[in-house]
């Protein structure tokens, strides 16, 4: 499954390539650190707006500028091939930048999803996709289901009882 993931320049061929050939391009993003329910529902969500889906993770420094210097959880390499093991998942890049802006510029996807805890204003790229004809979706939520609280989860069951 390895062969899912891409380094941007050679994505950025296949995916004008797929394009060519008619095919829908669904771009999302994130952290995907210690997948969870939450995240697969999400990209089967996603995969079902088009014909492909490719997945921008962030890199390990890119999610520390984000999350904090006790994150990621799990390392890029090992996130991602997670990630390509999911059927849903068409191809993976790794981006260093702290929002995905320079890689939905390079691959012109003609749909761009985020979650729910997003607003359409919020959404990085969004005036790039819109502005080439393409839309933005919205996924709702997953109520309670986060990487941030299955680490809570984890860290309240197992602390040390004094």
């Amino acid at each position: 499954m390895k062969q899912k993931i891409k380094e941007r320049k050679e994505l950025t061929r296949i995916i004008k390539d797929l394009k060519t050939k008619g095919k829908r391009i669904v771009f999302t993003n994130g952290c995907f650190d210690l997948l969870h329910i939450g995240h697969v529902r999400y990209l089967e969500k996603a995969r079902a707006l088009g014909n492909i889906l490719v997945v921008g993770v962030n890199s390990d420094s890119s999610v520390r500028m984000i999350k904090g210097p006790k994150r990621p959880v799990l390392p890029e390499e090992e996130r991602t091939e997670i990630l390509s093991s999911l059927g849903c998942v068409d191809y993976i890049t790794i981006f260093n930048e702290i929002d995905p802006l320079k890689l939905i510029t390079s691959l012109h996807p003609n749909v761009l999803v985020k979650g729910g805890d997003w607003t359409k204003e919020e959404i990085v790229g969004r005036e790039v996709v819109e502005r080439l004809g393409g839309k933005v979706v919205i996924i709702p939520f997953v109520q309670g289901v986060s990487t941030s609280n299955l680490i809570e989860t984890i860290l309240k069951r197992y602390e040390k009882r004094t």
